[in-house]
């Protein structure tokens, strides 16, 4: 949502002591500013906000109510790091409730949060400003619509007027993995300025669907993402860490993991993605944003998410199609395709039920290979086998020089940029180019489908 957000005018109040709002919500990135989910007021001096407090070098969440001094507030200690899952949060506001630590619930994935860094109680049936006819209601900045902009992906926003409801309304865990994964509202009274926000159309980010025809005002360019709760795309994994004799080849991540940023204040920097398949066939599009020289040392490919100390560039899982036109399959190096560059889209084309890699070049397949080929497997790469899950894996090799590889697994975004237009195919993704027939995004809806 960065640089954009949603508003809506509240022409006539609902209840100011008891309400639930629920969102899920992904941090793109951070920063070092605080990031607004949910506000309204007509000055800082008279606001109500639930946002990303960015303090002590890390993000917290905070609910706050401020009436010229703070009427009631409450600040997680816990930070909130993760740029690659979902959050579903939860804010519980009942001041009519006879134990002051009950007035104001947060919970965080069907968790409640009990410990605060500061935390004031409201008062015994303290009207909230949220809900009120005072200033706007805000989805994604501050009051004030100039400041703490959300940076990141927001998804199902609902806000229910006159009524405690349980997280388990909106999310659920999931009986095998344990996780807390996203459920539809359903048999819910949203009431008085109540709303439903799901954010899946994107003409339209800001229907409502509860019902209640509250539908909020878009403004700025606010982009559907498919990456959503109920099917996360891949990204690249901050938590990937290579060493090398004892120092961190780690690139500078951001844009919700989607952007590896290579500063090579140490050469051979290594982006490794976060999620692994051993089957299927796979597609995916690694955009050489800025990489200034077709050189070998530029390298877009696949290796073994089960990744050790060993130099990724010469394992014997990694497959690279390097910007000097060459591949390089288990450390060596051959001739295969046309350089690139700056600018450039690399498209993955992954068949492990047949072990052949395709790399296409702005749409054009190199070697003048064909994805549906099968065990023909014309103009592929074999892939190494063994004992291993591939991943996404991308890497610059250059000591000196500053390289940026944006990342789209079918979210329909190379970082916070959208693709400028869809390729066909797709099956319910977003890709610059064309997806081969029976490829797929690489995301958890499909994985447990053809994974």
């Amino acid at each position: 949502m960065a640089n954009s957000y949603l508003s809506r005018t509240i022409s006539s109040a609902g209840s100011l002591t008891t309400w639930t709002f629920s969102a899920w919500v992904k941090l793109s990135e951070p920063g070092t500013s605080n990031c607004a989910i949910f506000s309204q007021g007509s000055s800082g001096n008279n606001v109500t906000s639930i946002f990303f407090n960015h303090s002590n070098g890390a993000h917290r969440l905070e609910w706050r109510q401020y009436e010229n001094s703070y009427t009631a507030r409450k600040t997680t200690n816990r930070a909130f790091s993760d740029k690659s899952g979902w959050y579903h949060i939860v804010c519980q506001w009942d001041s009519t409730n006879g134990t002051a630590g009950d007035r104001m619930k947060i919970y965080v994935n069907g968790e409640r949060e009990t410990s605060f860094e500061n935390s004031t109680d409201p008062s015994s049936s303290l009207s909230s400003i949220i809900n009120s006819t005072t200033g706007t209601m805000h989805i994604g900045t501050y009051w004030n619509t100039s400041s703490n902009l959300f940076n990141g992906y927001m998804s199902h926003v609902t806000f229910v007027n006159n009524a405690i409801v349980a997280p388990t309304s909106f999310g659920q865990t999931d009986s095998t993995s344990g996780i807390w994964k996203f459920k539809s509202p359903s048999g819910i009274t949203f009431g008085t300025n109540g709303f439903h926000l799901k954010m899946e159309n994107s003409g339209a980010m800001g229907t409502d669907s509860s019902g209640n025809s509250n539908t909020f005002t878009v403004n700025g360019n606010l982009k559907q993402s498919l990456d959503t709760p109920s099917n996360v795309h891949a990204t690249f994994n901050p938590l990937a860490l290579w060493n090398h004799n004892g120092t961190l080849r780690i690139p500078a991540y951001s844009n919700g993991n989607l952007t590896a940023g290579y500063d090579n204040s140490s050469y051979n920097e290594v982006a490794f993605g976060n999620l692994g398949v051993n089957k299927g066939k796979w597609y995916w599009e690694v955009k050489a944003t800025n990489v200034t020289d077709a050189s070998g040392n530029a390298r877009i490919g696949i290796g073994d998410i089960q990744y050790t100390d060993t130099d990724p560039q010469n394992t014997t899982s990694t497959v690279y199609y390097q910007g000097n036109g060459q591949k390089r399959v288990s450390g060596s190096a051959s001739s295969y395709g046309a350089t690139y560059t700056g600018g450039n889209v690399i498209g993955v084309a992954m068949d492990l039920d047949n072990n052949k890699l395709y790399f296409h070049k702005d749409g054009v397949y190199q070697n003048s290979g064909v994805p549906t080929s099968g065990s023909t497997g014309t103009g592929a790469i074999a892939i190494p086998t063994g004992d291993y899950v591939y991943t996404i894996q991308c890497e610059d090799y250059a000591s000196s020089g500053t390289r940026v590889m944006d990342l789209n697994t079918g979210s329909g975004f190379f970082g916070t940029t959208a693709i400028t237009s869809a390729g066909s195919n797709g099956n319910g993704s977003l890709f610059e180019y064309d997806v081969p027939s029976g490829y797929y995004a690489l995301n958890t809806k499909n994985i447990n489908t053809y994974g």
